[in-house]
């Protein structure tokens, strides 16, 4: 990042809410996000199975939207 720092500069110009779109289209953060969403609101699970079944709830959730057309 240090060798990039003009151009990561630039993206701090930008608004706040183009910031989180740029930051969102990175389908692995997507990714991330929706995993984080599903496991966050749970302090604990009572089994391994419980985090694996909410993990592909929210992997399932995702690739929903991965079959839609590019807009623009």
């Amino acid at each position: 990042w240090q060798n990039n720092w003009d151009e990561l500069t630039v993206f701090f110009e930008f608004p706040i809410e183009i910031r989180k779109i740029i930051y969102t289209t990175n389908l692995i953060e997507n990714l991330n996000g929706k995993i984080r969403k599903y496991t966050k609101n749970k302090l604990s699970f009572r089994t391994d199975q419980a985090v694996m079944k909410s993990v592909y709830l929210a992997i399932r959730e995702a690739t929903k939207k991965w079959s839609m057309p590019v807009r623009n």
